[in-house]
């Protein structure tokens, strides 16, 4: 039995390829497991700010990523044309409206125009984008080339 499945539930089989509910006979899409603790810290365009990537679709610009910004690193004006969901997992996270600390969640609509840094001791945010934001400098989103 692989590490980590000793408590398997009732009804759950290891490696077991089911059918969609929704399309039966269609097999269900293999889940993605992602290593980010061994992932590498990449550059950004943006100073004092490395990104781990963990899920980008490139046709639609929708990506989740892990953020780690120095004290004092900032998101330039941007407007997001999409909802923008963060949740802080290290340090301060602030914009024009207010702040998130450890433990704290964020979500911004679409249409939503601000700047936002890390706080003095830094930050490090988990961050979903349903479509890139637009940079009022030009600059392009995190995952966009």
């Amino acid at each position: 039995m692989p590490d980590g499945l000793a408590a398997i539930p009732k009804g759950a089989q290891p490696g077991l390829v089911r059918d969609r509910l929704t399309a039966p006979g269609t097999p269900s899409p293999r889940s993605v497991f992602v290593d980010a603790p061994n992932m590498p810290w990449e550059e950004t365009k943006f100073e004092g700010i490395r990104m781990k990537m963990l899920f980008n679709e490139p046709a639609t610009g929708m990506c989740t990523m892990l953020l780690r910004m120095q004290p004092g690193a900032v998101v330039p004006l941007h407007e997001h044309t999409a909802i923008e969901q963060t949740y802080v997992l290290e340090g301060r996270f602030v914009d024009e409206e207010g702040e998130c600390l450890p433990g704290q969640f964020v979500w911004r609509p679409e249409g939503n125009t601000h700047v936002a840094w890390a706080g003095p001791e830094g930050a490090t945010v988990l961050g979903i984008f349903l479509r890139p934001n637009i940079f009022d400098d030009g600059r392009k989103h995190f995952n966009e080339g």
